[in-house]
């Protein structure tokens, strides 16, 4: 599995014979000239991972591109008359023959003031889970996390427990957009300490890095 992060939550995944998006939100915008797109994934409506203009261009730059949300997502994309598929907790779908499964129902709380949104994390062939703004336990084996490290819903050390109690083989950080860059590497720092002495590697990836998994 090959993943290029173009920063935040916005993911290239190439898998086999496709390749797979996840939030295009407004923190970045690399994604809107990307081509040969096979499927993006939307987790929740928040801009930082759902931005409509993004979304427009990548449909220009991919016609036969498959949108997959939820249903929150959906109602904004039937306003811009957009095709999409739902697939939600416990859903998946095959997309030349990748699969792709649903896991999760609420985004993690900010604020008891602030309404809580939809959000569905997504689990790509058994290998990636991304839970986007929620600390899901998909509740099976998971190979590579997409680990969320910082943001208004979350504190590094519910972070940390999150990672621990997934127990993934390897991890990487997204929704790091919070940060300061000079301030990326901090959850790796915590993690030669907390993370590895449980068999959990970090790997480090910063904006435009790929990685082969």
């Amino acid at each position: 599995m090959k993943i290029t992060k173009y920063g935040h939550c916005c993911l290239l995944i190439e898998e086999k014979n496709i390749k797979i998006l996840t939030d295009p939100g407004s923190f970045t915008t690399e994604q809107n000239s990307l081509k040969n797109i096979d499927v993006v994934l939307i987790t929740h409506e928040h801009q930082d991972h759902f931005h409509i203009d993004s979304v427009k261009n990548i449909l220009e730059n991919n016609k036969d591109v498959k949108i997959v949300t939820t249903k929150s997502v959906g109602k904004l994309l039937d306003k811009e008359n957009i095709k999409y598929e739902l697939v939600e907790n416990k859903q998946h779908i095959k997309i030349k023959n990748i699969i792709i499964e649903g896991f999760g129902v609420k985004h993690a709380q900010m604020h008891s003031s602030i309404p809580i949104s939809d959000n569905t994390g997504y689990f790509i062939e058994n290998k990636l889970f991304y839970p986007g703004d929620a600390l899901t336990n998909p509740g099976k084996h998971v190979e590579i996390l997409a680990w969320p490290v910082a943001g208004p819903w979350l504190k590094i050390g519910e972070a940390l427990d999150y990672a621990i109690e997934l127990k993934p083989k390897i991890c990487f950080p997204v929704h790091d957009g919070i940060y300061a860059k000079e301030m990326r590497g901090f959850s790796g720092m915590m993690t030669k300490n907390i993370l590895e002495p449980k068999g959990i590697k970090f790997v480090q990836m910063n904006d435009g890095d790929t990685k082969e998994f």
